[in-house]
């Protein structure tokens, strides 16, 4: 399968259909925590993913599982309330579908967020850190198979995915705000799930600073079209071995459910400064 805009154009026309002439700039993915901010967002249409043609469903537990589009902050929004996994049993070329279509909206930037879990033992539940880089070991790419020319060059640049001027900004809202926002790096499991302690420590040899099952997929697709990505990990739990305790879903809910609004506070403010 090709997913190419000829594969995408009925998603397109579909969501346009619902929602009119508004023209959305700015993408946003809201991860575990965030659903506050989703609720901020002025003059909402709602458009849920089992009703849009060749799109997937959103089947991970507290994920809304819908596209909400209006205006937040002053900027034309299109925000994931729920996102696709690969544990949820799609295919890496599948998941493309959420940002290739966020392109053919006209979106022009891309933030993404999640909760993840730390591999830094400087952080700690709650704390909130913005990627400045991502490591992913696993061997396949959501962009595998055939390349969809329209969007992007078989072989593109991961060099400054994480845009260096949006992430100026992210920094003098969190000075402004006299907050603590850590920079550091995503590693990618694929999940379910979570880490052994020897996988953590093999992580921190390597260079990562917090740990997730998200996010990466999103922003290979965007870097592959040219899209630039702001994103930030909010920290739900100290990952394997750190702790002498077992992880849960439900522990890395109850922290992310905590600590959202104060991200979502912050989180608004830099869309307002972009």
């Amino acid at each position: 399968m090709k997913y190419d805009k000829a594969y995408f154009q009925p998603a397109v026309d579909y969501i346009k259909s619902q929602i009119g002439g508004f023209e959305p700039k700015l993408g946003l993915i809201l991860g575990t925590g965030l659903g506050g901010l989703a609720a901020q967002i002025e003059d909402p249409i709602e458009v849920s993913y089992k009703d849009i043609p060749n799109f997937l469903v959103s089947t991970a537990p507290d994920h809304a599982g819908k596209f909400i589009f209006g205006t937040l902050c002053g900027k034309k929004m299109m925000c994931m309330s729920g996102r696709f996994h690969f544990y949820e049993g799609y295919a890496f070329e599948q998941l493309v579908a959420p940002v290739r279509v966020m392109k053919m909206m006209g979106v022009e930037r891309l933030i993404v967020t999640n909760a993840a879990g730390a591999v830094n033992t400087d952080y700690a539940p709650g704390d909130l850190m913005m990627i400045t880089d991502h490591i992913k070991m696993t061997g396949a790419s959501p962009m595998c198979g055939p390349n969809a020319d329209d969007f992007g060059p078989r072989f593109f640049d991961m060099t400054r995915v994480y845009d260096r001027s949006m992430m100026a900004v992210a920094r003098e809202c969190a000075k402004r705000a006299e907050i603590k926002v850590h920079e550091g790096v995503y590693f990618f499991f694929t999940g379910p799930q979570f880490e052994t302690p020897a996988e953590i420590r093999a992580v921190r040899v390597l260079g990562g600073d917090a740990v997730g099952m998200s996010t990466v997929t999103e922003v290979l697709t965007a870097a592959h079209c040219g899209m630039p990505v702001l994103g930030f990990s909010m920290i739900s739990n100290m990952a394997a071995g750190i702790l002498d305790q077992p992880l849960s879903g439900e522990e890395v809910t109850e922290i992310a459910e905590k600590a959202g609004p104060r991200f979502s506070a912050y989180l608004a403010d830099v869309i307002r400064s972009l």
